[in-house]
């Protein structure tokens, strides 16, 4: 079932418990991967145009942990956590994602594949969202999550951009 395929990133609902991102960069993956996992550059991107973001720190390795912080435009702090399951570089990261603005954030962890997938030039990235519960899952979706991805991964295809 498909959700949404406004801009250039397609959401999908593959079960009950997933979300499904699917994007096309026209770079090669290990620039979209580079932009993706290094922390200065995460910084340029990772706010969509909500914010900016005062912190982004990971520690790429399996068991290490990231960290998002934005300051909003309406002045509130976002935040998202998790630690690295799965490193493959330029292929695959395999991450737990925690938003930190809800009660009990750890009962809310998803656990995220984002496999990069280069053809001709050209990567296809795939974020594949597994949720504890389909009312989780419901609750990302009516959250507005979807305008916000679009506007960051547009500012990723910006910076990967520059990387060439």
């Amino acid at each position: 079932m498909t959700v949404t395929t406004s801009r250039k990133a397609v959401v999908t609902l593959p079960t009950d418990t997933q979300i499904l991102i699917t994007r096309e960069f026209d770079s090669p993956k290990h620039l979209v991967y580079r932009a993706y996992t290094e922390p200065a550059l995460v910084k340029r991107w990772w706010s969509e145009d909500r914010g900016e973001v005062t912190s982004v720190d990971a520690d790429p390795r399996l068991g290490g942990k990231w960290r998002n912080v934005m300051r909003a435009n309406d002045g509130s702090e976002v935040a998202f956590h998790g630690e690295y399951r799965e490193i493959v570089p330029n292929e695959r990261l395999v991450v737990t994602d925690v938003y930190e603005g809800i009660p009990d954030p750890e009962s809310a962890a998803a656990l995220v594949t984002i496999t990069f997938t280069e053809r001709e030039g050209r990567t296809i990235l795939t974020s594949l969202m597994d949720l504890p519960s389909k009312d989780i899952r419901d609750a990302i979706i009516s959250s507005g999550m979807e305008g916000g991805l679009q506007e960051s991964y547009d500012h990723l295809e910006e910076v990967v951009r520059s990387l060439r």
